[in-house]
């Protein structure tokens, strides 16, 4: 966006947008389970999208803090080592290349078909999610995305609030 000259503040916003998820992985990162002020210090530092993925599924509720700790550095050193070397390999890429500007929209989708395997049942969440983005597509057409997070942040909350019950998170 910078070369392409685009105004800061569109650049602000996609910036606040794209980190946004953060929020989202801190509702339901289990950081109740890593000890002392340090541990859990670093595991909110180091929260990437694999160590989320990784540490908030079923299969890891029974890891300890250490273990949690070890994934997320590992994550870490991965996450800046790859992105490291893609920086400097990236260059070698002829731009004759197509096809790789799709490859990041493919991990995603990836990512979230595992994630709805492992929900279990918990359905309503999908349900709330797909009608926020219907809401947000009929309501607030030119600010969709934006409009639709809200719904679904505003849908979540009524939803613990209403029933007071834990849901499982993928």
């Amino acid at each position: 966006m910078v070369t392409a000259a685009a105004p800061l503040v569109s650049i602000a916003v996609a910036a606040l947008l794209v980190n946004a998820r953060h929020v989202f992985y801190a509702l339901s990162f289990p950081l109740h389970r890593v000890r002392g002020r340090l541990g859990k210090t670093y595991s909110t530092f180091a929260l990437t999208d694999e160590a989320y993925a990784l540490t908030s599924t079923e299969h890891s509720r029974s890891w300890s803090s250490p273990r949690i700790l070890w994934v997320q550095l590992f994550m870490h050193l991965y996450w800046a080592g790859s992105a490291t070397a893609g920086a400097l390999l990236g260059a070698l890429v002829p731009d004759s290349v197509t096809g790789l500007d799709f490859a990041l929209t493919a991990l995603f989708t990836v990512l979230a078909l595992d994630a709805i395997r492992d929900l279990h049942g918990d359905v309503p969440t999908l349900v709330l999610a797909l009608l926020s983005a219907v809401a947000a597509r009929l309501v607030f057409p030119d600010q969709m995305l934006l409009a639709a997070f809200a719904l679904f942040t505003t849908g979540l909350l009524a939803r613990h609030l209403a029933t007071g019950r834990k849901h499982r998170h993928a």
